[in-house]
């Protein structure tokens, strides 16, 4: 997913950069819209797992402060870890929906652009 979303900003970023007709950047605008909605949509998925990890690292480590279990403290160590990685990947997709949110109003700015710039050249 990291790499889809990478490659994805750079392609509607030379995409937006090369645009100049109002058929394509509405192309572009819908593209772009339907994109932020599955981002958005992976995004609370993510929220939800980092939650529920979280939520089961709590558990299991009251369960190692009131037992003396050995694997049960490898289990919080395994646990803490996937954590760790599910924290990374939920910020990098916080961060690049973000994103994806500046370069939908760039598209609006620029097709507010090309759209004023036909109507000046039509008169």
């Amino acid at each position: 997913m990291t790499e889809y979303l990478k490659n994805y900003m750079k392609y509607v970023q030379q995409r937006l950069d090369a645009c100049g007709d109002k058929e394509e950047i509405e192309e572009i605008l819908s593209e772009h819209k339907d994109k932020i909605a599955f981002m958005q949509h992976e995004r609370i998925v993510h929220f939800l797992v980092t939650m529920m990890f979280a939520l089961i690292l709590s558990i299991f480590m009251g369960i190692v402060i009131f037992t003396d279990n050995p694997a049960m403290l490898l289990l919080v160590t395994i646990i803490l870890v996937l954590l760790g990685f599910y924290i990374k990947h939920y910020y990098f997709l916080e961060n690049t929906v973000q994103k994806m949110y500046r370069v939908y109003d760039d598209i609006l700015s620029k097709r507010r652009v090309i759209v004023s710039g036909k109507r000046d050249g039509a008169e």
